[in-house]
């Protein structure tokens, strides 16, 4: 009995291992053709790009054919802007919040080549975008809709999941001075009450104007608030250590107190050597604004003073300057 049970279990694995070695010269999986664009918690794509006025900055966006084999055959993927996809993550997320809404980034701000090409033998492509964003308002949040166009007569497969098949890209324009500061030592009072508690936050988002300004929303208004565009403060940054602090609506009737001025700061990470910490500090800020919409027909003076610190974290090992930070 043990032998002709043997034999037989003998022969079923022979058979099965057999199969096995010619499943690996065959395509495991399909050839779909995918962005690479992995979202955020916010439903979007971060995608970082030095603000240059009216020279072009192009960005990379990778596509990707999957499978377990090497793509045989040339390739020519069709990409579109995809507004409808926009539409639906802005209602999904924010319902009648429009404030809140990223909103589609116009087309005098960039223009990238309709069709992408990834050769036989390769199995990634580059798709280069030209981004032109001298005077973007970033009070917007601005995004830019990808997708790969899908149809019967194309010679590729576009991925059937729609994370891998569009790209939602959420532009963030930067510049020597802009990023997330730590807002922990600048301190917001109400005018009459510089004795009581002060209003902190834990980080201060600035947004670019252009090469050498920033904007910041003024005291502890940030963009939760629908009305935000009335707040902006600007910073404007020289080659000798000062900032100058204004703004451009007369209503919040913002006084610069004094002058402020700023350092640079850089040291290399103990632990990893090719990582270069670069600090710049605004000290000496000063001012005071009215917040004239929070109460109908009412102002609200307050008082701003203080520093605030920015620190970038820059991989000296990689050439790109959008690699390189880590944001």
């Amino acid at each position: 009995m043990k032998k002709p049970f043997i034999l037989f279990l003998s022969l079923t694995l022979l058979l099965i291992c057999g199969s096995c070695n010619d499943e690996w010269t065959e395509e495991q999986f399909e050839n779909y053709v995918s962005l690479k664009a992995p979202i955020t918690s916010g439903g979007v794509s971060d995608i970082y790009i030095r603000y240059k006025g009216d020279e072009k900055t192009t960005f990379q966006l990778p596509l990707i054919v999957s499978g377990s084999t090497t793509n045989a055959k040339n390739m020519t993927v069709n990409i579109a802007v995809d507004s409808d996809t926009l539409d639906v993550l802005n209602y999904q997320r924010f319902q009648n919040r429009e404030d809140f809404y990223y909103k589609e980034l116009e087309s005098k701000y960039f223009t990238f080549s309709s069709e992408v090409k990834i050769k036989s033998g390769e199995n990634t492509s580059l798709m280069g975008i030209d981004f032109t964003l001298k005077d973007i308002d970033l009070v917007e949040k601005w995004v830019l809709p990808l997708t790969i166009k899908s149809d019967p007569s194309y010679d590729y497969v576009a991925n059937p999941r729609k994370h891998y098949r569009k790209a939602l890209l959420r532009i963030n324009p930067f510049n020597d001075y802009s990023g997330a500061y730590s807002g922990t030592a600048l301190k917001t009072v109400m005018a009459g009450y510089e004795k009581e508690t002060p209003l902190v936050k834990a980080q201060i988002k600035s947004y670019v104007v252009d090469e050498n300004t920033i904007f910041f929303y003024a005291g502890n208004i940030d963009e939760e608030r629908q009305d935000r565009r009335n707040y902006k403060v600007y910073a404007e940054f020289d080659n000798t250590g000062g900032v100058r602090f204004y703004a451009d609506n007369p209503d919040m009737h913002f006084k610069l107190n004094k002058d402020a001025s700023y350092t640079i700061n850089e040291q290399m990470d103990e632990i990893r050597p090719y990582l270069l910490h670069r600090y710049i500090t605004i000290n000496n800020i000063d001012y005071q604004f009215s917040d004239y919409t929070m109460v109908p027909n009412i102002n609200i003076n307050y008082k701003v003073g203080g520093s605030l610190i920015l620190e970038r974290r820059l991989n000296t090992q990689i050439p790109d300057e959008d690699q390189s930070i880590e944001w």
